[in-house]
């Protein structure tokens, strides 16, 4: 028994490096934000974007459990104007996604650590220890660091929010809200873009299944792949409503209002939750916002060039272990060169990397529905008839909103 359970942990990964990637801007900043400016009236959007978003999540580690390889694989026998599609959008958004969660990561580190340093210093600390852990450990560190890193996460979160109901005073409803006017839907569709991850996570998701059964050797069967993305997937939906749960119960109604800076925003986030639930939760705090930060940054650090490295020589049709190097170096330089220029102002900068996102969202969903149930995919890997519904409705959610949000901005 003892054997088989040491066997199950090993097993586990890809969920977990998924639960890593998500749990940051979209729990920290964006669910902590929709508690701080609508109480709970956002819980409805939190569920109903996990619901929809699901199937097309899941479609990347049951398509490599089905073929033993990644989507984006799978993407170019689609076609090459799909994976040129895909190596495009990702190319365009991977700077803004990587800018926008180590600059919130930078501005924790500031404050948890007390130590007075630039924007860009800590950025450039933070990406260079990242670049150290992947480069050094490649994936099996990364994997056995995100094992660690969610565990205290989980605790540090869940006891802040059990610290904020026992000592909170106020009432609280939980009637449900439909913003209104150009700025509370904009937020709205950001809060949609990142909750509970970019659509493309699920292409990070299949390379990273990938490379573990390359790793390790593990049981690569569907039945173990998907129950591994499910413990992750519902990770990610309860930590967000923790962090929901935290903004609403303390900020919520506190006549406060955040900065655009990652520094003052932090600050302001950690003193705002000091000054309601005292200071040992401070501890519970600073830990589990850095740590939700550091995950992503790093996860993410680690997708992108992936991806593209893979993009790359599919679209070349050649095989170069230096792809990956070079794009990961890439990403680094360019990001860093994007926070000197744009480090003032956070709150904007990740407003506009969460609703690209969104509006991207319909291509990874559209794209991994037609993989999962074509013929490049075993029929008996096929999803299901209410799976296949969901995902018909999870289609036009995406859609729809993205057109809603146009319109009103246009």
């Amino acid at each position: 028994m003892t054997t088989k359970k040491a066997s199950f942990l090993r097993s586990l990964g890809p969920g977990l490096l998924f639960a890593g990637a998500s749990i940051g801007v979209s729990h920290l900043v964006q669910s902590t934000r929709a508690g701080a400016d609508f109480g709970f009236g956002l819980l409805w959007a939190l569920i109903l974007v996990n619901i929809f978003k699901y199937p097309f999540f899941q479609y990347g580690p049951r398509y490599a459990s089905a073929t033993g390889e990644s989507l984006i694989v799978g993407y170019k026998k689609l076609g090459n104007g799909i994976l040129f599609t895909y190596f495009i959008l990702t190319f365009l958004t991977m700077f803004t996604i990587q800018a926008a969660v180590t600059i919130v990561t930078a501005g924790l580190a500031s404050n948890l650590f007390g130590i007075s340093l630039s924007l860009t210093t800590w950025s450039i600390i933070i990406t260079f220890i990242s670049l150290g852990i992947l480069l050094i450990g490649k994936y099996k560190l990364l994997d056995k660091l995100m094992k660690f890193i969610i565990v205290i996460l989980a605790f540090s979160s869940v006891t802040a929010v059990l610290i904020a109901v026992q000592n909170t005073k106020a009432t609280y409803s939980f009637q449900q809200v439909l913003p209104e006017g150009s700025i509370e839907i904009g937020f709205l569709i950001a809060f949609l873009g990142w909750m509970p991850a970019p659509l493309d996570v699920s292409v990070w998701h299949s390379l990273w299944a990938v490379e573990k059964k390359k790793d390790s050797g593990a049981n690569f069967d569907s039945r173990h792949t998907l129950f591994d993305f499910n413990i992750g997937y519902l990770v990610t939906i309860f930590l967000g409503i923790c962090f929901l749960s935290l903004g609403a119960i303390v900020m919520y109604q506190s006549d406060q209002e955040f900065g655009n800076s990652a520094i003052a925003f932090s600050q302001q986030l950690i003193n705002l939750y000091t000054s309601n639930l005292g200071a040992g939760a401070a501890v519970f705090i600073g830990i589990a916002a850095f740590t939700t930060m550091f995950s992503t940054t790093i996860t993410t650090l680690d997708a992108s060039p992936r991806a593209m490295a893979k993009s790359s020589e599919l679209l070349l049709n050649k095989k170069s272990n230096k792809f990956y190097l070079i794009w990961i170096l890439l990403l680094a330089f360019g990001t860093i060169v994007i926070l000197s220029f744009f480090n003032a102002n956070m709150i904007t900068f990740v407003k506009i990397a969460t609703i690209l996102s969104f509006i991207t969202a319909p291509f990874y969903a559209i794209a991994n529905f037609m993989l999962i149930n074509g013929k490049h995919t075993p029929n008996e890997f096929h999803p299901s008839k209410p799976l296949k519904y969901l995902s018909y409705m999870g289609i036009v959610f995406l859609i729809g909103f993205s057109f809603w949000y146009l319109y009103i901005i246009y």
